[in-house]
């Protein structure tokens, strides 16, 4: 069969229509099936990177920015988080950095102290309360040092069960900032967290922490988010905007945090080198997903 000039451009034409028609609907299909932006993912601001600024000044700021949480504090901060309508996503626990829970000699002191804190962290409506491994020292092996942190947590567990609020260790770096420190790759946390076999204690994947020692960040929260009750950012190298300035893409990192099913907050934990707040809203849009 043969077909004429004009016949040949209507079959074209219908064609091209047809495709269309197809291509808009696919595009209505994946908007509608597409998350809200900035609804799935709880953002949050942590404090000692703008200890500069005033707390009530600093609410302020997360008010207008979209942010649901200031994190990090201790107790006499609680309350005026809760006068400007936010969320403490993160009290501050009772150890140092260096001086966690991986020595004996601390542990009566950290669960009476735990015992003390714990209610006043639930009364005040916090969801966790973070911990530190403490440092490595002589002598003591990361096999033995997992198992007197394992020890200590074993002795908080009761408390923390009975007022609901998970006790969470960091994941740091021991390459850049915080030299000596045990928890510092995510296998030696999420044995810990098996060991302990309670909902009460969990990680704090920082994203910041772990690029530096591991990589492969989105494969790792996929493998191990159920081990992880909370999340910080910050920019690599230097810890600093969270932009196109540094090796991590959040866009995807977040998107990937969403797809676990996490429900959380995601903390903010750069340090700014430009106006604090312009860093901050960009900050929630790049994590907006």
């Amino acid at each position: 069969m043969t077909m004429d000039r004009r016949q040949a451009m209507g079959t074209m034409a219908i064609g091209v229509g047809a495709l269309a028609g197809g291509a808009q609907a696919a595009a209505n299909a994946a908007k509608a099936q597409a998350p809200t932006r900035g609804r799935q993912l709880k953002q949050s601001i942590c404090r000692w990177c703008y200890g500069g600024m005033d707390m009530k000044t600093l609410c302020g700021h997360a008010v207008d920015l979209g942010y649901r949480s200031i994190e990090i504090l201790s107790e006499p901060d609680w309350a005026i988080v809760r006068e400007h309508g936010l969320d403490c996503a993160v009290a501050n626990g009772p150890v140092s950095i260096s001086g966690g829970i991986n020595r004996t000699e601390s542990r009566d002191k950290f669960v009476a102290d735990c015992e003390a804190l714990l209610p006043k962290v639930r009364d005040a409506g916090i969801p966790n309360m973070i911990i530190f491994s403490g440092n490595r020292h002589e002598g003591l092996s990361d096999e033995q040092g997992r198992a007197n942190c394992a020890e200590a947590i074993e002795r908080v567990l009761p408390i923390a069960e009975q007022t609901g609020v998970t006790v969470i260790m960091e994941l740091l770096n021991s390459k850049v900032d915080h030299r000596g420190y045990m928890c510092d790759k995510t296998p030696w946390g999420v044995e810990l967290v098996k060991k302990l076999g309670s909902e009460r204690f969990r990680l704090l994947y920082d994203i910041y922490h772990m690029q530096i020692m591991e990589g492969d960040v989105i494969r790792t929260i996929r493998d191990n988010h159920q081990y992880i009750a909370h999340y910080h950012t910050g920019g690599v190298p230097g810890r600093h905007e969270i932009d196109e300035t540094q090796e991590l893409f959040y866009p995807a990192i977040c998107r990937a945090i969403v797809e676990t099913g996490y429900d959380g907050f995601l903390g903010q934990e750069f340090i700014p080198t430009h106006d604090p707040v312009e860093s901050l809203r960009k900050a929630h849009a790049i994590c907006s997903v």
